[in-house]
């Protein structure tokens, strides 16, 4: 990658960035009880991708475990201390501040993380991932359910509530380029948080909303949106992960490698145990563990894989001018913000399978495990099959983008008495222009006739 020099963000980064009073201090210091050497670390518990290095890995424990082993190596007692946040902004305020040891968040606020580490002389370094999507199917651009909008095309002139500097406002501005709109003239763009903006949907003050997992699917799932946009068409990787200040990595290098073998256990257990795994995150967090699953299941939207991969990294440099363009940094030097080495040091083990094609899945109700279906008319006829009221949760993967979404949710296309099923109802019309004799299906009617 191409070494880039460091400048100081402009003026909207702070306004993005506001600091919040820490409830813990940082490692370092032994300023626990006892004399604990504390370590703080932020996460986000909604942002579901982050659960193996927050709300799963808080959980189960395991950094705790891991810290208590390495404590007896290192002739020193660790306290651990859990910071919650809605966005990663936050995360990164405390962390500048010396406030917060280690913390995990998107893609676009990882860069911002990077240069305001700079810029305030407390530089942090990306050492893991925790989720992915190698196309980008973790971003989703939503509107009201039955709005008549149905192209990114038809958000000329219309409000959409997006959070600037997110991975979904990324994907939001890429979208609306390739759909031929000037995202800072042809929409009028609301800097919200996720809840505020999906407030927003609901009361009908915004046209649209693009946020980041697990938004777009919980509204979905509650039948209060529909998919306008599958941010897998741009076919650009998207993820999460977990910075550490330069400084915390350098002192306790013992600590950091304790979080990354736990971080590692943890990805283990949600990989190993899906369902139960999905089941634990929707009781932290109080989201329904069906949508839980639709991102972090066996065959969810992401990929989770603590690996630095190299198309991860680039997709990192594409982000820079995005963020560039809109003002929020001037330049971020990703070579020097990423770190491989503490990963490398602390886990040996070998490396996760990468992403296989999505499959169908059903998830009946009263059931531990879920069933995988290779095709589309598979999923069908074990739904008719199943019966009313059986049926806890069905996911069937984009017949063009492979991303899973809700089979009740999808928008279904039969031709030839072959069965597809679409995020969109724009990619599903796309289909049935390019192949004669195809057309839309409601769900419940292609249910019955898979069935029939």
């Amino acid at each position: 990658m191409k070494k880039k020099r460091l400048a100081r963000p402009l003026a909207p980064l702070a306004l993005l960035l506001p600091l919040v009073a820490a409830c813990g201090g940082p490692a370092g210091a032994d300023g626990g009880p006892g004399g604990a050497v504390t370590v703080t670390v932020g996460y986000q518990s909604k942002t579901i991708n982050t659960v193996t290095a927050g709300t799963l890995l808080r959980s189960l424990g395991y950094f705790e475990e891991e810290l208590a082993a390495q404590g007896r190596k290192d002739g020193v007692r660790y306290r651990v201390v859990w910071q919650d946040y809605a966005t990663g902004a936050p995360i990164t305020a405390q962390m500048t501040a010396g406030k917060i040891d280690i913390g995990s968040m998107g893609d676009f606020p990882l860069l911002l993380n990077a240069a305001r580490g700079r810029e305030l002389k407390e530089p942090t370094r990306l050492v893991s991932v925790t989720g992915y999507n190698l196309r980008g199917g973790l971003n989703t651009v939503v509107t009201a359910l039955g709005s008549e909008l149905r192209t990114l095309a038809d958000l000329k002139g219309k409000r959409v509530s997006t959070s600037v500097g997110s991975a979904a406002d990324g994907t939001l501005v890429r979208a609306l380029r390739r759909a031929g709109l000037d995202p800072a003239k042809d929409v009028s763009k609301l800097n919200q948080q996720p809840s505020v903006g999906a407030s927003a949907l609901a009361g009908g003050s915004v046209d649209a909303l693009s946020q980041f997992v697990a938004w777009p699917g919980l509204l979905a799932f509650q039948g209060k949106a529909q998919a306008l946009y599958d941010g897998a068409e741009l076919d650009l990787p998207t993820f999460h992960g977990v910075t550490v200040r330069e400084e915390f990595a350098r002192e306790r290098a013992g600590a950091l490698d304790a979080f990354l073998r736990a971080q590692r256990r943890a990805t283990d257990r949600l990989r190993s145990a899906p369902v139960a795994s999905a089941e634990s995150v929707a009781k932290e967090t109080g989201l329904p563990a069906e949508v839980v699953y639709l991102y972090n299941g066996a065959r969810g939207i992401a990929t989770f894989d603590p690996e630095l991969r190299p198309e991860l990294l680039a997709a990192l440099e594409e982000d820079v001018p995005v963020l560039r363009e809109a003002g929020l940094v001037k330049d971020v030097d990703v070579d020097a913000f990423v770190d491989p080495a503490p990963l490398k040091r602390a886990v040996t083990a070998a490396g996760y399978p990468r992403a296989e094609a999505a499959e169908a899945e059903l998830w009946l109700r009263g059931r531990s495990t879920t069933r995988a279906f290779g095709t589309a008319a598979e999923l069908l006829r074990a739904v008719a099959a199943a019966g009313p009221g059986a049926v806890r949760a069905a996911y069937v993967p984009d017949a063009a983008t492979g991303t899973p979404w809700f089979a009740d949710r999808a928008v279904w296309v039969e031709g030839g008495g072959t069965w597809h099923a679409f995020v969109t109802r724009a990619a599903a019309e796309r289909w049935v222009a390019a192949h004669a004799g195809s057309r839309i299906v409601a769900y419940a009617d292609a249910v019955r006739a898979a069935g029939s």
